[in-house]
């Protein structure tokens, strides 16, 4: 009887996969799991993490932005290159990125529209109403300086391609130019001082009325 439980049971023992197969399953389970995790991702994403995080960083060098070949892309593009051709085109080319990570940090904040077109266009139509006052002004937007708007579609598609990292002004939502003092200014978190211009991150408050 005992000869035959032990047979039963090596029986089972070899039907059954071991743990180091179940443990090889589980692996590779995690494996594929992990990659379509990092192909859902996106490859610009994937990039930007990758960027080292020096502000010193070559990509904010006129040297590096001349290299680039001519930019284009679709409309999330243009809306970029057309706040930095409007709002800082007399800026440094790190002042530049800057404009332009201001840009991208409202899109991932989850408190401002999720596309850059969104932010860049949140409140025109109404007149000194709007987050970007090119968008609202009454002037008719036109490209005049051809070599400035070469150089800031080319700052433009390096942000959304996540070739620049997003680390100049540490997290900011807002900027103004040193000329004002807006009256938000007094009681945000000032975070970085680049060219003509002051960043500051919005101090959310937790409550009902925030």
């Amino acid at each position: 009887m005992t000869r035959f439980l032990a047979l039963l049971l090596a029986a089972a023992m070899l039907a059954t996969p071991t743990l180091a197969d179940r443990a090889d399953d589980d692996v590779a389970s995690l494996l594929v799991e992990e990659q379509n995790g990092l192909n859902a991702a996106g490859k610009s994403h994937l990039n930007a993490l990758v960027t080292p995080v020096s502000r010193k960083s070559a990509v904010y060098s006129a040297a590096w932005v001349n290299s680039q070949k001519t930019a284009g892309g679709g409309a999330q593009w243009e809306c970029l290159a057309e706040a930095l051709y409007f709002e800082a085109r007399g800026e440094t080319i790190k002042g530049q990125f800057a404009v332009a990570e201001v840009i991208m940090n409202r899109v991932k904040s989850g408190r401002f529209p999720d596309t850059v077109c969104g932010v860049v266009n949140q409140g025109t139509g109404r007149k000194y109403q709007c987050q970007f006052t090119y968008t609202c002004d009454g002037i008719p937007e036109r490209i005049r300086e051809p070599r400035a708007w070469k150089q800031v579609g080319k700052i433009a598609r390096a942000i959304l391609d996540g070739v620049a990292p997003l680390n100049l002004t540490d997290g900011a939502t807002h900027y103004h130019t040193k000329a004002v003092s807006p009256r938000w200014s007094r009681t945000y978190t000032k975070t970085a001082s680049i060219g003509v211009h002051l960043f500051y991150r919005h101090t959310w408050r937790v409550s009902a009325n925030s």
